[in-house]
């Protein structure tokens, strides 16, 4: 596993499914390899369309931060360059995947990912656990959260998954590899 890159993912959206309209406002990507972080990739993205006051409530992103950001075609082929062949990590793959896959669509590009779900890993692995919402996950195997970090923002959520899954490495835990 040392060898192998891994791109470690989250998104922020408008909502909670791209089948009822809901959009990618945010990015965040860190790349791994050998064990440690090598680069991040993050962007919000500009979408012509109003960001719901109980989305804006999860993540904090009003449509004014939006406004000068690059459009979705133009950063899903740049994401797609950073991942390369990689395999993705995000804590509740399933939902990050289905929103990507739903972009890279609307712009007519297959998007097939092999990935790793960190939240169904700490489910099997911490059964014991309060809850596995990320940040639990995270000081179940990290400590404190950093206090620079703010929650719900694409980076700092792809940076604290980064950790949690190299803390899952270390305790040797070998993850099978979905596909949605």
């Amino acid at each position: 596993m040392p060898d192998h890159r891994y791109i470690v993912l989250d998104v922020e959206t408008t909502g909670l499914s791209p089948a009822r309209g809901d959009r990618v406002i945010e990015i965040g990507a860190v790349a791994i390899e050998d064990g440690g972080v090598v680069s991040e990739f993050g962007t919000l993205i500009y979408i012509e369309k109003k960001i719901p006051r109980h989305a804006q409530r999860v993540h904090g992103i009003p449509d004014a931060m939006l406004l000068g950001k690059p459009p979705s075609h133009e950063v899903f082929p740049e994401l797609l360059r950073f991942i390369s062949s990689s395999t993705i990590i995000a804590h509740n793959a399933r939902f990050d995947i289905g929103f990507l896959k739903h972009e890279f669509h609307c712009i007519g590009i297959p998007f097939n990912p092999k990935y790793h779900c960190t939240l169904e890993m700490s489910r099997k692995l911490f059964p014991r656990l309060l809850n596995h919402k990320l940040e639990t996950v995270y000081m179940h195997l990290c400590g404190d959260l950093p206090h620079t970090v703010h929650r719900h923002r694409a980076l700092d959520d792809a940076r604290l998954t980064a950790r949690v899954w190299m803390e899952m490495v270390k305790e040797n835990t070998v993850p099978t590899v979905s596909a949605v």
